[in-house]
């Protein structure tokens, strides 16, 4: 699956993920890069490969997350993808962070109207 690029950032190119099931993914073998909305309207862009735990942290229902986060709680997860690897997320995660505001919110957009279609 080709990531989808916006304006100027060229898209990363990732080999397709090998099916992986929920349990899988939940045990970490697979690496997200998420957004996350702010309580200020921000938007956040991470990578893990724990996103339930992660998302804990972020909103500090457990210890850790972003220092960024930590002050603009509470946090929603509204884009996640996920690739095969951790170099692949911090690629990919490079490109989303060089978006503009605006282009992040159409990728937000582009997500939430593929999860409401299926």
């Amino acid at each position: 699956m080709e990531n989808p690029g916006i304006g100027n950032v060229k898209a990363t190119k990732s080999k397709p993920c090998l099916p992986m099931s929920d349990k899988q993914a939940q045990n970490g073998q697979a690496w997200w890069v998420y957004l996350l909305r702010c309580a200020d309207n921000s938007l956040y862009c991470g990578i893990t490969n724990r996103l339930e735990s992660r998302l804990r942290q972020h909103n500090g229902d457990t210890k850790g997350g972003a220092r960024y986060t930590q002050a603009r709680r509470p946090c929603e997860l509204v884009y996640k993808e996920m690739v095969e690897n951790r170099q692949l997320a911090l690629k990919r995660e490079y490109a989303i962070k060089q978006l503009s505001k605006s282009n992040k919110e159409v990728l937000v957009l582009q997500y939430k109207s593929t999860k409401t279609s299926i």
